[in-house]
């Protein structure tokens, strides 16, 4: 699949793709922080301001199994350029919007780009490192999202004090060319070994299907169960249905269901589903409970939630090195354990808790997350074949990001049904970390169902 040679060395290569991937959580992060400044400027509640994310989330979501698909036709270097392009023009163009509803559709054109290289970047990694460095390699890529979720809070904080909101999307700009400067000088050229079709009806059903789905769960908790949310379920549900009958009927599928027949594939997606579920779940309810619960200001919240990314920062390397030598299965049952005890922790704080409570329980988490993240990676993509590395790429960004939705509007919804005074306001926030300990929990048990891929063997092109 891959052509051309290697003109620079593997770890050039992945430098200059995590230069790129490190914008997707930095602008995540900034942009969180600087919601209450964008809602004060546009004098819109918080309901309404929430539509920049969202935006974001369902694009994303919808998009990033027909950009896996695209990649392994026309090459990863290609689609990860073009990746760049969109990320570092939407955001200038974000910077500039005259009111929000611009803003929430220049958020959704900033999501293609941010899918165009999330995609790609665990194929190439994938297919520029042999079996016995790609968890060092996926390791480091773990570490290098950390960073960027963990400057976000602080970078945007100040950027939004010096200046305003529209700082924290033009930080991407300088960013995003030098990225994108780098990529082109050193990624290798690489094409489809023969031509192939896109799967145009596919992903069709898979972007309208995905976008119900993610629309459907991240706002029932705000809706309600009126008729229209019940019927929009049952188009998500529809559409997911005949998306799948397609792809077994398809020559060339946008998704090649042959790779959930590959136990540690299938099983590695579900584990991180429940994963990611759980982390979302905590990071949308810590900050409430920091803020509203305890009446922390929002830079001592920000300062509190980065021990979880910080402790991944270390943890992600680390862990993806030693998976190399030990194999992938026993790290992410551990690591996938340790969040669901982090979980149970989060869920005995009460309203006399410090600071210090909240941290070292967060900082477990990330130990957790850590341990869990790179290696389930590393095994699931040492499962495929290099002809399916996009898909492969693109599935597990696509669970991820479903992984993240729901976790978000499980949160809210447990919160939701507690929005009362009194004590059992504090229940509602036991309540959600036990909920998110239980997906921990399940993600654990599948874990144990993913057999270590062979450290000895190697799918991957000669480095």
């Amino acid at each position: 699949m891959l052509s051309g040679g290697y003109d620079y060395g593997k770890w050039h290569i992945l430098l200059a793709v995590l230069a790129g991937l490190i914008m997707g959580p930095l602008d995540a992060s900034i942009v969180y922080i600087a919601m209450p400044s964008i809602a004060g400027h546009f004098g819109v509640n918080p309901t309404i301001v929430g539509w920049v994310s969202m935006s974001y989330l369902l694009v994303l979501g919808s998009f990033l199994l027909a950009f896996g698909r695209l990649g392994d036709m026309f090459g990863f270097k290609r689609l990860n350029l073009l990746g760049l392009l969109v990320f570092t023009a939407s955001s200038a163009l974000c910077g500039l919007a005259p009111n929000l509803t611009a803003l929430v559709i220049l958020r959704g054109l900033q999501a293609v780009g941010a899918g165009l290289t999330m995609a790609m970047a665990p194929a190439i990694i994938t297919a520029v490192f042999p079996a016995n460095e790609r968890g060092k390699a996926l390791g480091i890529t773990g570490m290098v999202v950390a960073v960027g979720l963990a400057l976000g809070p602080s970078l945007g904080g100040i950027l939004v004090d010096l200046a305003d909101w529209r700082m924290v999307f033009y930080v991407n700009i300088p960013i995003g060319i030098a990225a994108y400067l780098w990529c082109l000088k050193v990624l290798p050229d690489a094409h489809a070994s023969q031509r192939q079709a896109f799967d145009w009806l596919g992903a069709v059903l898979a972007f309208l299907g995905l976008f119900a789905m993610l629309l459907f769960s991240s706002r029932i908790q705000v809706a309600g169960w009126s008729w229209s949310f019940v019927l929009l379920g049952l188009a998500a549900l529809t559409l997911l249905s005949s998306f799948i009958i397609i792809e077994k009927r398809v020559q060339e599928p946008m998704l090649d269901l042959k790779l959930f027949q590959n136990r540690i594939f299938s099983a590695g997606n579900g584990a991180s589903l429940m994963n990611f579920m759980t982390q979302y779940v905590i990071v949308f309810v810590t900050p409430f409970f920091l803020q509203t619960l305890l009446g922390h200001s929002a830079s001592m919240a920000g300062g509190i939630m980065t021990a979880f990314p910080l402790t991944v920062l270390f943890v992600a390397p680390l862990s993806g090195a030693l998976s190399d030598k030990i194999g992938q299965r026993g790290l992410a049952f551990t690591g996938s354990l340790l969040c669901t005890v982090a979980a149970l922790a989060l869920a005995s704080l009460d309203q006399h808790s410090g600071p210090l409570d909240v941290a070292w329980r967060l900082s477990v988490f990330g130990l957790g997350t850590g341990m869990f993240q790179s290696p389930i990676t590393s095994a699931m993509m040492g499962a495929v074949p290099l002809s399916r590395l996009g898909i492969a790429s693109g599935v597990l960004a696509t669970t991820r990001n479903i992984g993240m939705v729901l976790g978000i509007a499980l949160g809210g919804a447990v919160l939701s049904a507690r929005q009362v005074a009194g004590p059992e306001f504090l229940y509602g926030f036991n309540y959600a970390y036990i909920t998110a300990a239980a997906f921990s929990l399940a993600g654990t048990l599948v874990c144990l169902l993913a057999r270590p891929a062979p450290v000895s063997s190697s799918i991957n092109s000669p480095s």
